[in-house]
């Protein structure tokens, strides 16, 4: 399984932030407890239909040398687009 992080673009509170994902659920909540995320920070269902935590410039550091890989805008969709279907399938 891997986990993603795209580039620190997105500006708010005044941090620059960026998103995790992973090819499973598990995973990504897995690798957000190793990352020291709070479950309570997931955006997905039932909030969002986009799995993801969002991540400071910082915490994607830091993610990067826990192993996640580098990905583009692009890269984030594709396994955004199979992460909801495998919440479909799993429904």
């Amino acid at each position: 399984m891997s986990v993603y992080v795209d580039d620190p673009i997105w500006s708010r509170w005044g941090r620059k932030w960026c998103h995790l994902l992973a090819d499973d659920i598990d995973e990504l909540h897995r690798f957000a407890r190793e990352l020291g995320l709070h479950r309570s920070s997931y955006q997905g269902p039932p909030k969002t239909t986009k799995p993801h935590y969002d991540l400071t410039a910082v915490e994607r550091e830091r993610a990067l040398r826990y192993g996640a890989i580098r990905t583009d805008r692009t890269g984030i969709i594709i396994v955004l687009r199979q992460l909801q279907a495998q919440l479909k399938r799993a429904a």
